[in-house]
């Protein structure tokens, strides 16, 4: 046991210093006795060690490394603990025999079909040179840290119980941070943002982020009638509103109102009163919501910046324009590699738009993967809520996060959704949430392993 332990905690040691050599400041120290403390908590009771991450995904620091440049590769406390927490449970693993390895989910085929691709156009774009050793590889760690997280919580967690207190530490989360960019709004923030943003912040991923969090709000809020988590609830959806509101996000409100017109279709409880508010804000919209918000949906048509699209001048802002110039520069990079593209970093920091990233960096072959791993997240969480009959906790949460994962593909369309840390932790967590759930429920059992 002792010789298995010191095995695995070798290269969290070696990771920890290698990664605190790029940090300046008092963050050295601070992160090699955080990643030494973590470990041991993560070997000793893993499930103190999610906890700790939950809150680590929205208010851990950021700091940039050394030599790597772009606001995609900005590191936080929580990308380390991910790993530290991984190799802890990897200890975990090899001191405790009977423990297995990796569950056998509908989603490791398509996730690691998606590795593959991705991980092939990098060594080609490393080889050929459009991408360099220290930003590919770094790249490639930061996209699939993401799924290393979902393989573990689905592996840790066991029961029914334990995935809904995680849902519940989830949104209260979610309620902590919608009151701080209510604070924020109030101390004159004009876009709020996430807790240690930096300078400028980053409001639209804050939006992707409350537009989940709300979504699964409401869902469970449908489907449940505990007095006490229905005031939860309502706590949260009452202030996450406002936030996502004050984030000025136009992408995130067009992503969440299709996520709330799917959940309108996913949920069996208060479709109608949802539907009815739904088109009455819709209508009313010009006297419900204040006036930033309206001269921000107008802004995007009034500027005095002149741009051609299909032989049409029109009037856009910056925003609008760098979304529609995501496109032409994929089509420019994918016409010289279709099929693998030229590898991760290569899209470079300016492409807000998941789908021209992806064909930018693993090309047709890369989107094809993601496709197929979207269509079997739907699939069987769709199959999971049909089968669900008596479960009303379980079902809210399916639907919630279908509505969730339509609106996360909506808004990848105005951001560069799944590989943004700060939306990318809290899904994949529910997405192992959601295998979880459906391995507890005995009629459905089946299906989650198919």
């Amino acid at each position: 046991m002792k010789k298995a332990f010191s095995i695995i905690l070798l290269p969290v040691l070696v990771a920890a210093t290698a990664a605190s050599s790029f940090i300046s400041g008092p963050f050295k120290l601070m992160i090699l006795v955080l990643s030494a403390l973590l470990f041991f908590v993560a070997v000793v009771k893993t499930d103190m060690a999610l906890i700790i991450l939950i809150f680590s995904m929205l208010f851990s620091p950021e700091f940039s490394l050394g030599g790597v440049s772009g606001r995609a590769v900005v590191v936080r406390f929580d990308d380390i603990f991910i790993f530290v927490i991984f190799f802890g449970w990897l200890a975990k693993m090899a001191i405790n025999k009977e423990l297995g390895l990796i569950r056998i989910t509908f989603l490791n085929r398509p996730i690691l079909a998606y590795i593959a691709v991705y991980a092939i156009a990098t060594l080609i774009g490393l080889l050929m040179g459009p991408i360099s050793l220290k930003e590919g590889v770094f790249y490639l760690l930061k996209y699939f840290e993401y799924f290393l997280l979902f393989f573990m919580v689905s592996n840790c967690l066991n029961d029914k119980e334990q995935a809904a207190f995680f849902i519940r530490l989830i949104l209260f989360v979610g309620l902590a941070i919608s009151i701080y960019a209510c604070w924020q709004h109030l101390t004159g923030v004009e876009r709020v943002s996430a807790p240690f943003e930096g300078e400028g912040g980053e409001a639209n991923t804050l939006g992707g982020y409350l537009m989940m969090i709300i979504l699964l709000s409401i869902s469970l809020l449908l489907n449940t009638s505990g007095f006490k988590f229905k005031a939860f609830l309502y706590l949260i959806i009452f202030s996450a509103v406002p936030a996502l509101l004050f984030t000025l996000s136009r992408s995130s409100w067009i992503a969440f109102a299709f996520g709330l017109l799917a959940l309108i279709f996913l949920t069996t409880r208060g479709r109608v009163v949802l539907f009815v508010v739904f088109v009455a804000t819709i209508v009313l919209s010009s006297v419900i919501f204040p006036a930033f918000v309206i001269n921000r949906v107008t802004s995007t048509f009034e500027s005095t910046n002149k741009y051609t699209v299909m032989n049409r001048h029109m009037s856009l802002d910056e925003s609008a324009i760098a979304r529609i110039e995501s496109w032409h520069k994929a089509y420019r990079m994918i016409v010289k590699s279709p099929f693998i593209g030229h590898g991760a970093s290569s899209a470079g920091p300016t492409v807000d738009n998941q789908y021209a990233r992806i064909l930018i960096e693993a090309g047709v072959l890369g989107l094809l993967a993601f496709i197929w791993m979207a269509m079997a997240i739907l699939k069987n969480c769709f199959i999971y809520l049909n089968e669900l009959k008596d479960d009303d906790f379980s079902r809210g949460f399916f639907a919630g996060f279908m509505a969730v994962f339509i609106a996360l593909l909506v808004h990848s369309f105005g951001a560069a959704s799944f590989i943004l840390i700060r939306i990318m932790e809290p899904f994949w967590f529910l997405m192992a949430l959601v295998v979880v759930l459906a391995e507890n429920a005995p009629f459905i059992k089946s299906s989650a392993g198919s």
